[in-house]
């Protein structure tokens, strides 16, 4: 059952002034995920486009695969002389003409493992995303595993902007390529991406990159802007930048970073988290919201003073570093005082299971849900662990392992641990 909200102690909201539009200037329009197979070029193309290796966490390097979700913006120059692909760049002068250019579209770019263990941290990222690239190696069997598990995740999740990315084509033959090509098509087949543009490109090598940036630019949509809504802020990732050392009158509060679904938030402005923090009471562990206020916002790689959906951004906050290290408010929603939806402990849902298990080597059939098992459940940016407790009329009850914070009818994604690794199965609806 949800937990009521705080009481209604804020009045009415003054109302406040616009947002001046230049101050969005430097900020991405839209996040756009990386997803695939593991090892099929995510995170190469992440630094052929921005520069930025975004594996920088040290298992990740050890290990040679992404584990956290990543971040980098890129800026999209377009040539007004040039046509076609050939007028766009990420670089500020023209590769053709040599001539200065304009930025034309900024984006942010979410860097989704692949990994079969770490299925749970893509779907919370492709809750973040308004749009996604999907990378098939040339190389390999198409589909592979997590390929249609990443699909299968961004239909659930509604994706409509979608571009598949045939990489590694520097490594393999002509007629590999196209056999290759016609996998792809037959497996998108039937898929709410069917017709999804499909580019032959190598992330190594950078080919076809010109023709990619002119699909963003041309096919992808731009979310909607309305700064009269609520803000909701998705929390992806939350960490303490002092260095050891540091004097304690030199420290600095807490970061979160995440992306912004609607309304607008300002440097200065009092915000609360929820679920917020785990205190234990009466031997029970228990969730208390936090209020804080935002010191200062970066997005697209500057400190700018406000943001609006679209794109990544990081805050600095009052909160103290130890709340926010290491991830810990991760899966957490961010408004002004009052305005968040309810603290689910237990949640309701009406599944709509898949008819197979998505990502399994074999074509498992997807089997009724049962009391007592254990599912995972991602909810906007949130992943938990669900226990079933009741199965009626058409409705499964679970009690949650950490609680979640969504309005009533947020889609839930449903994934269960098939051969110790957690398979997704389909999704439900949140109900009162």
């Amino acid at each position: 059952m949800a937990k009521k909200k705080a009481e209604e102690e804020h009045k009415a909201e003054k109302p406040q002034e616009p947002v001046d539009p230049a101050v969005f200037a430097s900020q991405p329009e839209l996040n756009i995920g990386m997803v695939g197979h593991v090892d099929h070029g995510k995170t190469t193309l992440v630094k052929t486009l921005s520069g930025k290796w975004t594996d920088t966490h040290s298992e990740e390097i050890k290990r040679g695969i992404t584990i956290r979700l990543g971040y980098a913006d890129v800026s999209i120059y377009k040539c007004t002389t040039c046509t076609g692909a050939d007028a766009y760049s990420t670089q500020p002068v023209c590769a053709a003409c040599k001539k200065p250019i304009a930025q034309a579209f900024k984006i942010s770019l979410v860097d989704a493992p692949g990994h079969e263990s770490l299925m749970a941290t893509m779907l919370c990222g492709a809750n973040i995303m308004d749009g996604a690239l999907l990378l098939v190696a040339a190389n390999e069997k198409c589909p592979q595993p997590q390929t249609s598990e990443h699909v299968t995740a961004l239909e659930i999740m509604g994706i409509k902007n979608l571009i598949v990315l045939q990489n590694k084509i520097d490594i393999v033959t002509e007629e590999q390529a196209k056999k290759n090509h016609d996998d792809i098509k037959t497996f998108l087949n039937g898929t709410a991406f069917e017709n999804a543009p499909i580019i032959p490109i190598s992330a190594f090598h950078g080919i076809n990159i010109d023709i990619l940036l002119q699909h963003i630019t041309e096919k992808f949509k731009r979310p909607p802007q309305n700064p009269e809504a609520k803000p909701v802020f998705y929390i992806a990732r939350s960490f303490d930048i002092n260095k050891p050392g540091r004097l304690p009158k030199d420290m600095q509060g807490g970061v979160i970073g995440g992306t912004l679904k609607q309304g607008v938030l300002r440097a200065g402005d009092a915000i609360e988290i929820l679920p917020g923090y785990e205190v234990e009471e009466k031997n029970q562990k228990v969730w208390k919201p936090l209020r804080t206020t935002i010191v200062s916002l970066m997005s697209g790689g500057a400190d700018v003073q406000a943001i609006r959906p679209g794109g990544t951004a990081a805050m600095l906050t009052q909160l103290d570093p130890n709340i926010v290290k290491s991830d810990k408010l991760v899966g957490a929603v961010v408004s002004r005082p009052g305005k968040l939806p309810n603290v689910w402990y237990t949640l309701k849902l009406e599944p709509n299971l898949l008819e197979r298990v998505v990502g399994a080597k074999d074509k498992l059939v997807v089997e009724p849900i049962k009391i007592g098992e254990i599912l995972m459940l991602n909810v906007n940016s949130a992943a938990t662990v669900g226990i079933v407790r009741d199965l009626a009329k058409k409705i499964v009850t679970c009690t949650l392992k950490r609680p979640v914070c969504a309005d009533p009818g947020a889609r839930v994604t449903i994934s269960r641990n098939v051969g110790q690794r957690w398979r997704l199965i389909g999704y439900g609806l949140i109900k009162e």
